[in-house]
């Protein structure tokens, strides 16, 4: 657990809540009551990743409207995202996984490991409060939270969506 706090750059004064962030609900189920799944952590870390992030472009983006700010939001809070994030640390690793999730590879499942992430941020969350889990949120996203690379994507987009529907949708195929 601690090489794992070391890529995070945080120290959990309470180590049984990452324990408990990084265990599976497959593995929950296997332990037979013994352990706990994760899946109530990762309910609250979406919720303090959503915050986290929404605070990041408020400040950051002040000549952005609300819808674009919106946009953006959504994706840096999507799965692809904190899958990459979660495999530049390496936190597929640490997860605790039934035997059948690890001979299927649950330990490289998108899905899975941006549940564990969100799990994760509510532990540091709950550890160690807010302005600690929004350090771990900047430190783990990295370049992800970069939202002028968002936002020049976003238009980029716009300008393709603008440009189709002006054109009547037509296919150039």
């Amino acid at each position: 657990m601690r090489s794992l706090e070391e890529k995070l750059g945080y120290t959990f004064d309470n180590p049984a809540l990452l324990e408990n962030a990084l265990t599976h609900s497959s593995c929950a189920n296997e332990s037979r009551g013994k352990l706990q799944s994760n899946e109530r952590l990762e309910f609250l870390g979406d919720a303090v990743l959503e915050l986290a992030v929404s605070r990041h472009l408020f400040f950051e983006l002040p000549e952005v409207d609300e819808g674009k700010l919106t946009r953006i939001r959504a994706a840096m809070v999507r799965e692809e995202t904190l899958c990459r994030a979660a495999k530049r640390i390496g936190l597929g690793g640490y997860i605790r996984l039934s035997v059948g999730d690890e001979r299927s590879g649950g330990r490289n499942k998108p899905s899975i490991l941006a549940d564990v992430m969100e799990a994760v941020l509510a532990a540091v969350y709950l550890d160690g409060g807010f302005e600690c889990a929004v350090k771990v949120v900047r430190d783990v996203l990295g370049e992800e939270l970069n939202p002028k690379t968002l936002e020049d994507h976003l238009d980029a987009k716009s300008r393709l969506q603008e440009l189709l529907q002006r054109d009547g949708g037509a296919c150039f195929f």
